[in-house]
């Protein structure tokens, strides 16, 4: 095929696969030297799931985007990286244990999928391992955490099989993002979704419970039940980016829900009297730990600037 438009299935440094999707055709292409995106400081100017033009195994133009997920590229860097783009959702793979997710890195990934228009799915997988009281507590109090702010959370186990028919249900349409941090079993859930794929399985690092990296590259496949799926390298941090800070609260759903009462407009919920968001946290409603990274975040884009 020497001209089109299709879409990015695989990328790996200069190098990219394309696909005319839905069919699944892939072949490679390269990057014009020069193409950019107007205005963007993104280290990879074409993602994964991106849209292009291409002529005879160029990449000439990104069409524009629906949407994407998008992260700081390391510790206050302007710098940023997409992660993926023209998503239907994303699953957001988290553990309690082996390793521990931290709520920090689940908020500032959710914030970014609110902020960008993204569906996203916390998926909590290895629950055949909370066995012990302590961690059925941890589960109970994450599940109520993240639905209580709004958020679909199904409890899966990719070694057992638990949920894994409702995420392949999920996944039939459209394309779905898998992310999370480093050893959540991204790429043991896709090879219990469908056999066919040969994700690298990795192990957890001892010395710091932490998940090895498997996945050193961004990469679509299809699933022989229908839909996509994109892989992705584990992720350590989640930096936000281009968020103002009054407007990080309307990525907060509970936030947004009863904002609207505040005394005064904008109203940072800090210390502001007649705040309804302060209010909610009084009785309950909105939890400490979702406000607590609320002002994190606040206190980090103050860094940035």
């Amino acid at each position: 095929m020497d001209k089109g438009i299709a879409t990015v299935v695989k990328h790996t440094g200069s190098h990219y696969l394309l696909s005319v999707l839905p069919e699944w055709a892939p072949f490679p292409a390269v990057i014009r030297g020069k193409l950019r995106l107007a205005g963007s400081k993104a280290t990879n100017p074409v993602a994964v799931g991106d849209r292009v033009e291409f002529e005879d195994g160029t990449i000439t133009k990104i069409l524009p985007r629906k949407n994407y997920v998008i992260r700081r590229s390391t510790n206050l860097s302007r710098e940023s990286h997409i992660i993926a783009a023209n998503l239907d959702r994303v699953f957001l793979i988290v553990t309690i244990i082996l390793p521990e997710t931290k709520l920090a890195f689940v908020d500032r990934f959710l914030v970014t999928c609110e902020a960008y228009g993204i569906r996203p799915v916390i998926l909590i997988n290895k629950v055949d391992l909370y066995t012990e009281p302590v961690l059925q507590e941890q589960l109970a109090d994450f599940k109520a955490l993240y639905r209580g702010a709004g958020y679909e959370v199904l409890e899966i186990s990719a070694r057992r099989g638990t949920g894994i028919s409702a995420v392949r249900a999920i996944c039939r349409e459209g394309l779905t993002l898998f992310s999370g941090a480093s050893g959540v079993g991204k790429s043991s859930l896709l090879k219990a979704l469908d056999p066919t794929l040969d994700p690298k399985i990795g192990e957890i690092s001892l010395s710091h419970l932490q998940g090895k990296h498997t996945t050193t590259f961004y990469e679509m496949h299809p699933l022989t039940g229908g839909g996509f799926v994109i892989d992705t390298p584990g992720i350590r941090g989640f930096g936000l980016v281009d968020i103002e800070p009054e407007e990080l609260s309307t990525y907060f759903p509970e936030m947004l829900r009863v904002m609207d009462n505040c005394r005064f407009k904008p109203c940072t919920h800090t210390h502001e009297p007649g705040c309804a968001v302060k209010e909610a946290l009084e009785t309950g409603t909105i939890s400490p730990e979702r406000y607590s990274s609320y002002l994190g975040m606040l206190e980090e884009e103050k860094k940035y600037r």
